[in-house]
């Protein structure tokens, strides 16, 4: 689950990180009242637009004001504006909130991000001089200015291995304990609320050597939410696909792609391959779609109706393997949904498991324009083939 940046900071504030004072507007008139408050002894603020995206200062979402009156028309400009970042796609994101700051007297930029690595089974600490720089950008351009830290998960993370990294960073002085404190603070705030990215970008250090999250991102682990309730409060419907969001009511796993092949299929893994098989046969998924193991008539409906909601879809590729759920179940289910949905576009569907002559059957004898499939790469030639001619 993602959170925005005025969200991520409060949060990171509750753990002792060193964040800018802010205030969030919905209006122009807000934005300016929170300009006035904390542009008191300073001579500028910044006015963020609110989007689940990076790359928003480059998309003309992030600009510094000199007054509250100029807080105010750059709080115009943005809410409502579709703000279109390399993250976004050329779409954009509709901005509805806008995040005021104060500003910071900035003397570097550095980055600094926490996550899982998968490869050494550790939470790895990562740290750059390259601040306000994509990190992908960075590891595909200057590798070695990646600084690593593995932190071993019965210790966490040790004051050496902080200190470590603010010396490779180039920081002296009292600007070595301060980021020591930063990074203890934020690796507290990751592994209390069950995070599974916190990236700091940048992260600046002050003329007078305090170090400050001057942007921050958060990303939690969906399957932990059960145990942070004042963390998944903090979902914002607005910022994702309404079809994901409708999964989610469904207990349905889905992601929108920008294929035109749309796929249902029960289990994770069998649903990548099923993406697999249809890009090797030439095609694009449209989606990823799992349904999970106890499918019923009722989800499997739910199913059909949210991939045919994109309008990019020209096929349905249904790949279900029976071992808990029975194939003349799903295939019930399948049929039931079809004609509730009034199915048109072309369904291959592909069944193996337990009772799967029983579910073939009820496929054949349905006088649904059903396209059987005999195996995985059998389906997903048929699916390509039929949106082809769909199209």
């Amino acid at each position: 689950m993602k959170i925005h940046e005025y969200q991520a900071k409060e949060v990171l504030r509750r753990f002792g990180v060193a964040v800018p004072r802010g205030k969030l507007a919905t209006t122009p008139e807000e934005a300016a009242s929170a300009a006035r408050e904390l542009m008191a002894g300073k001579p500028v603020c910044v006015v963020k637009a609110q989007i689940h995206a990076g790359g928003r200062g480059k998309g003309g979402g992030v600009k510094l004001a000199k007054s509250p009156e100029q807080a105010a028309e750059l709080a115009r400009a943005m809410l409502g504006m579709q703000l279109v970042t390399h993250q976004t796609g050329q779409q954009g994101q509709k901005v509805r909130k806008v995040y005021v700051e104060e500003g910071m007297d900035i003397a570097r930029e550095l980055y600094l991000g926490l996550t899982l690595d998968r490869a050494i089974s550790r939470n790895v600490l990562m740290a750059s001089s390259e601040g306000g720089v994509e990190i992908e950008e960075v590891a595909a351009r200057h590798p070695e200015k990646i600084l690593r830290e593995a932190i071993d998960p019965v210790v966490g993370l040790a004051g050496y291995q902080a200190r470590d990294l603010a010396f490779g960073l180039g920081l002296a002085g009292g600007a070595v304990n301060s980021f020591a404190r930063f990074a203890s603070a934020m690796y507290r705030a990751y592994q209390e609320t069950d995070a599974s990215i916190v990236e700091i970008n940048p992260l600046v250090v002050t003329k007078q050597g305090e170090v400050i999250a001057l942007d921050a991102k958060i990303n939690f682990d969906d399957n932990a939410l059960f145990r942070h309730p004042e963390v998944a409060a903090l979902r914002d419907p607005d910022e994702e696909d309404p079809r994901e969001v409708q999964a989610k009511e469904h207990d349905l796993n889905y992601i929108a792609l920008d294929g035109n092949i749309g796929c249902m299929v029960n289990g994770a893994g069998l649903a990548m391959a099923t993406m697999d098989m249809i890009k090797t046969a030439g095609g694009m998924p449209a989606n990823f779609l799992d349904v999970g193991g106890g499918a019923d008539e009722e989800k499997v409906t739910a199913a059909f109706k949210i991939l045919l909601a994109d309008p990019q879809v020209q096929a349905v590729l249904v790949n279900i393997f029976g071992g808990i759920m029975r194939c003349d179940v799903i295939a019930a289910g399948i049929i039931g949904a079809a004609k509730q949905v009034q199915l048109r576009v072309p369904l291959v569907v592909r069944l193996e498991g337990t009772n799967v002559e029983q579910g073939k059957e009820l496929l054949r004898t349905s006088g649904l324009p059903i396209i059987p499939a005999d195996d995985l790469g059998d389906a997903a030639y048929k699916a390509v083939a039929a949106a082809k001619k769909a199209a």
